[in-house]
């Protein structure tokens, strides 16, 4: 996966995710959502065989990167918990 930033302001983050798919991009802007402050999360592929994610963050009363790596977080903390249920199988 590669992170490019290619528009930052104190509440809206564009970037693009390159390497990624539908099934990452979708986890992210729901995690995104349900993040404190977000007010907009959402994605786009201009082409779908080519295409690179483009995300688009907006907040309110929060930073945009502090949102994204608090979505990151609980992605990763919610993966860790299926995780051990599966190997409880």
């Amino acid at each position: 996966m590669e992170f490019t930033v290619l528009e930052e302001t104190k509440t809206k983050l564009v970037f693009e995710l390159k390497g990624e798919t539908h099934t990452f991009c979708n986890l992210l802007k729901d995690e995104l959502l349900n993040t404190k402050g977000v007010v907009t999360a959402s994605y786009r592929v201009d082409h779908p065989l080519i295409g690179v994610p483009r995300f688009l963050v907006e907040t309110k009363g929060a930073e945009p990167r502090k949102a994204l790596k608090e979505a990151l977080a609980s992605i990763k903390k919610k993966a860790e918990a299926f995780r051990k249920e599966v190997a409880e199988f």
